[in-house]
């Protein structure tokens, strides 16, 4: 895989090669490839649960770092102050490939209740498909420039271009994603591959957004937070999964989001090491002297 071998190149140069050196490691890759790590870096993978390290990530966040969550909504971005005696219980939505659905009660304590095969791999999947793009960050970048309206179908377009107030449906709601292609004269070269890319977004993120919030309600929990690289501080992208909460939960529910969304996995793998008495890590230490930051996308 082209990353890896970015990898190894950087290792090369440096004359990063080890001998029998063992490094914490999490999710799929680190049982794809811990036999490249070792041929070729002589580094043994010591391989930590996915779903404990993102909950411990999660959590060493949301207790240690200031301004660690925040909402977004309609490109306004506001810190939200988390009480750590309250903190739990929590939905933590990690969006990778696929999404999981963890309900978290304390530390070390949580349930998988749910998920989804519609993540970043079917954005990224899809997206390549219908537009060639060569790159994740081209596709958002392409969705910041695009128009759904030339490609969904919305309440407007089945009700003469009103609302269906009588439920509550607006008419720039979209009824249905991708719903033009149906009835318009047209081929995938003639719809622009921006507008493609905003539809495919909205689509995946509504749908996210509205499972995400339909599990908060039925364990009756208030605070939703999302990671996971899918959102990579996309502004829009997290405007729409906001969106989508807020739409279903009637404005009962805000989504949250996490500064370092794509790092809770490899923060829990790295907290792993106190658990085999490594404690001169001093995280907490470290954490207080050099605050945390993360690009973000606006």
């Amino acid at each position: 895989p082209f990353a890896f071998e970015q990898l190894i190149n950087v290792c090369t140069c440096s004359c990063l090669l080890f001998d029998c050196i063992y490094l914490k490691a999490t999710g799929g890759g680190a049982y794809k490839f811990a036999e490249l790590f070792k041929e070729r870096l002589g580094v043994s993978l010591d391989k930590e649960d996915e779903m404990d390290c993102l909950v411990a990530g999660a959590n060493f966040l949301l207790k240690a770092i200031r301004h660690e969550a925040f909402t977004h909504m309609e490109g306004q971005k506001e810190f939200v102050q988390i009480d750590q005696n309250d903190l739990f219980p929590y939905l933590l939505v990690n969006i990778g490939s696929g999404v999981s659905i963890i309900k978290v009660d304390g530390d070390g304590n949580f349930q998988r209740v749910s998920g989804t095969n519609v993540g970043g791999g079917t954005y990224w999947g899809l997206g390549k498909l219908l537009t060639k793009c060569k790159s994740f960050d081209e596709l958002l970048e392409l969705s910041q420039r695009g128009d759904n309206r030339t490609i969904d179908m919305l309440v407007g377009d089945i009700y003469g271009g009103m609302d269906y107030s009588k439920i509550g449906l607006s008419a720039s709601t979209i009824a249905s994603s991708f719903g033009k292609a149906i009835s318009e004269n047209k081929e995938l070269e003639d719809y622009s591959t921006e507008d493609i890319s905003l539809s495919l977004l909205r689509m995946i993120s509504y749908n996210i957004g509205q499972i995400a919030y339909l599990n908060a309600l039925r364990f009756g929990l208030k605070k939703i937070f999302f990671g996971g690289f899918f959102i990579r501080g996309h502004a829009y992208t997290m405007d729409t999964i906001s969106f989508a909460v807020q739409f279903w939960s009637q404005g009962d529910a805000k989504a949250m989001f996490l500064r370092h969304e794509g790092f809770l996995g490899a923060l829990g793998a790295f907290m792993s090491y106190e658990k085999h008495g490594l404690d001169d890590l001093m995280v907490h230490q470290l954490v207080e002297r050099f605050p945390m930051g993360a690009p973000y996308v606006g």
